[in-house]
Order: structure tokens, then C-alpha cells, then sequence
């Protein structure tokens, strides 16, 4: 398999390590949907990232989507959910919010990328606050409810969570505060040192 996609971008970096936890191999191609777009529609017309290309040719899009694909391909014992109900229903409901976050994130990103007279300001104050709801959440439920530590096992939700999180503090500090998030702050910390986030660098 190959997956296309920078991975600055919080969604391709979710699926490559997914695919690591997972231990299924594949391979990382870093093809821009803006430096390289004529390369990408090549591979994908739709030019979105991620992309997986499986080794039928066939391609998937979304990272949600591509990450429960992959959930059926995975060696005996190996899953990125948890058993139960109610740790099934947390692991969705933090990953909503962390997905959340990370959409709305990107969305402050892209807006900020038009020129300063082409930006509006209610859509960038509005989607601020959606952002800040979205690891004001977050953090509430961490603080309840501790993640497993990098020894403990670890799925979709804590790796969506540990990668909106390092997007977001790469890209608007200021707006996410580290000092207001201790929780999420110290759960990504931990997250970052495990071998698949270290050999899976945000670009």
C-alpha cells in the first residue's frame, strides 16, 4: 500500500501511524495537494490527502474512512479499538472532538493563508470558538478520565487526539494555549515519544 500526503497535515499523520500501530507495511509517499498538485492528480483526480493507493490500484480517501479499511486488514490481535460499549463510546466521542479540532484548525490556517483583506473575521471568530469548545472538551474529559500511558494500549482515539494536538500548537500556539491544556499538553507529550510518533514527524 502507499499513502499519499504531507505529513504536516494532522489527517495524513493520523493514518501513517494507525498503519504502524497496525504493523502493516506500506509506503509513504510525501506529495503535496498544492506544491505538487499535478503530481497528486495523477495519483488521486480528487487531489485529497490522505490518499491510500492499495495494491489493487484501487484508492481510498478520508482518514476516518481509511483508518476503519484498515481495521479489516490488521494481524490477529491488533486493533485501535477499545472492547465494550461504553469504551467504545468514548474512544468515538473523543475522537469526534479531536477531529473536530483539527478541522477547525486547518480552517484558521487556510483562511489566514488569503490576503488579510480577503479574510472574515466573523467565520475566523466563530471557528476560533468552535476550536476552543472542541479541546475545551477535550481537556475536561482527559482531566476525568486519564489516557493509557505510552505503555498501555493505544488506538484511534489517543492518536487523533495527540496529532490535533501538535497541529494545533504548531500552527496557532497563541490561540490554544499550552498553559490552559495541561492535560492535553502532558497526554501528547507522552504520546510523542512512543516509536511510531517518533518516526512519523509532523513536516
Amino acid at each position: 500500500m502507499k499513502l499519499i500526503g504531507m505529513l504536516d497535515s494532522p489527517y495524513v499523520r493520523r493514518v501513517a501511524i494507525c498503519l504502524k500501530l497496525l504493523k502493516l507495511d506500506f509506503e509513504h509517499q510525501s506529495i503535496s495537494v498544492f506544491s505538487t498538485y499535478e503530481q497528486f492528480k495523477q495519483i488521486n483526480p480528487v487531489v485529497k490527502a490522505p490518499t491510500l493507493v492499495l495494491d489493487n490500484g484501487q484508492t481510498l480517501m478520508d482518514s476516518t474512512l481509511i483508518i476503519d479499511y484498515l481495521a479489516h486488514l490488521t494481524p490477529a490481535g491488533a486493533k485501535l479499538q477499545p472492547e465494550g460499549a461504553e469504551a467504545h463510546l468514548r474512544a468515538c466521542r473523543l475522537t469526534g472532538l479531536a477531529l473536530a479540532a483539527a478541522e477547525k484548525a486547518v480552517q484558521i490556517v487556510y483562511e489566514h493563508k488569503r490576503p488579510e483583506d480577503k479574510q472574515y473575521a466573523p467565520w475566523l471568530a466563530r471557528v476560533s470558538e468552535q476550536l476552543l469548545a472542541a479541546c475545551a472538551a477535550l481537556e475536561a474529559d482527559l482531566s476525568a478520565t486519564p489516557l493509557p500511558t505510552p505503555g498501555q494500549p493505544f488506538g484511534n482515539a489517543e492518536v487523533t487526539i495527540a496529532v490535533a494536538w501538535n497541529f494545533i500548537q504548531m500552527m496557532m500556539p497563541t490561540l490554544v494555549t499550552a498553559d490552559h491544556s495541561p492535560q492535553l499538553k502532558a497526554f501528547s507529550a507522552l504520546a510523542e515519544q512512543r516509536e511510531e510518533f517518533i518516526g512519523t514527524p509532523a513536516e
